[in-house]
């Protein structure tokens, strides 16, 4: 580790800083880059978040970069669940798709947003209706809360909706999604994927596929924590496997050196790939595309009180994936407008080396940046 690093966890030692109680280790190999670590430091100066970065090859954090009004907080990172946003609409795809319940040639009217009796839910501005891939790439809330809804409530496929939320249930937490995965730094904690027990509690008077159908785009009755989202970004990138992410370098335990399957159907994979390709291409995250390589990420833009936080995943390249990441910053706006370019800078760092002179003028603006 870099003198920065060593430096940033002693300070918290010192100050009893959560990360002391959460027992990051201090010593032996770390799994840690030193350029990624700073560059996620800086450009998180200023910011709530979190950027976390993997290799999808073996599990490995390569960064794992926080900050708050206090300083650096790794709860933020593997301990805050988050509503997820419309990140989740890509393993919410590879749900659909397995389960049979879409196709790639489903089709969805949207026209700047859904409309059911008094509820309105906006959308992007786009050309309807939108196809599978396309909802993807322009991240249309639309198309993911009907076709969630119909999920919900296809009495054909299932018995009831208890069943149908269920079977969805287990994709996610086969994607790593919703509770501990286990890491190697304690103070890992879940979040929130409703089950029917949970429903039947909460909607005492009953639920259906429309009550709930906010999940459908990453809002609702679930949370993910910023680790789980770029696990997430793992098990696609990798077209359905991933190992239990670890900072420790040379572990010996099979915990952290044992491949895992999701339940996704391998063919669901390819076209999610394309569709968050077609993001970074001509979709919500045009703005970083590169012809040095190929990028595929999903932006979020989740809703809360005050300014919406800034959410993206994704990895690179996209056919021979070496890096997934997860930024998620709070009321940092669109996700296209921060979290995306934060990560493109990471994934440039990482694969090339070093940033060109525009991205780093691109990384001074983003660390002056100010939203504490």
């Amino acid at each position: 580790m870099t003198k920065h690093i060593i430096l940033s966890i002693l300070l918290c030692l010192m100050a009893g800083h959560p990360l002391h109680a959460q027992g990051l280790p201090t010593d032996g190999p770390l799994t840690l880059r030193p350029l990624l670590q700073q560059l996620g430091e800086r450009l998180l100066t200023g910011k709530t978040g979190s950027i976390v970065a993997i290799n999808p090859a073996n599990g490995e954090i390569l960064c794992l970069a926080t900050n708050s009004p206090t300083g650096s907080d790794v709860r933020l990172a593997i301990g805050k669940p988050y509503a997820p946003g419309s990140t989740f609409k890509t393993a919410q795809a590879l749900t659909l798709l397995s389960e049979g319940i879409v196709t790639t040639e489903t089709a969805v009217d949207c026209t700047k947003g859904f409309i059911d009796g008094s509820i309105r839910v906006g959308c992007h501005e786009h050309r309807s209706p939108l196809k599978l891939k396309d909802a993807i790439a322009h991240s249309c809330n639309s198309w993911f809360l009907v076709t969630f809804a119909s999920m919900i409530n296809d009495d054909f496929m299932y018995d009831s909706h208890d069943e149908a939320i269920d079977t969805w249930r287990s994709y996610m937490q086969s994607m790593g999604l919703g509770g501990p995965m286990h890491i190697d730094i304690p103070g890992e904690q879940g979040g929130l994927l409703a089950n029917s027990n949970y429903l039947n509690r909460r909607y005492k008077d009953g639920w259906d596929g429309k009550t709930i159908w906010w999940a459908g785009m990453g809002q609702g009755d679930v949370t993910l924590t910023p680790l789980q989202l770029c696990n997430l970004a793992v098990t696609i990138a990798n077209r359905g496997w991933y190992y239990v992410p670890h900072i420790h370098r040379d572990t010996q335990n099979q915990r952290y050196l044992t491949p895992r399957q999701t339940k996704v159907a391998k063919e669901a994979y390819p076209p999610v790939v394309e569709g968050m390709r077609l993001a970074v291409t001509k979709g919500t995250a045009a703005g970083i595309n590169t012809n040095a390589y190929p990028i595929c990420g999903k932006t979020g833009t989740v809703e809360n009180p005050g300014e919406d936080h800034s959410v993206f995943i994704g990895f690179a390249p996209m056919n021979e994936p070496k890096i997934a990441v997860s930024v998620y910053i709070e009321h940092g706006g669109f996700g296209a407008d921060l979290a995306a370019p934060v990560a493109s800078l990471l994934i440039e760092m990482y694969l090339r080396g070093a940033l060109s002179p525009a991205s780093e003028a691109k990384a001074k603006r983003i660390a002056a940046k100010k939203i504490l």
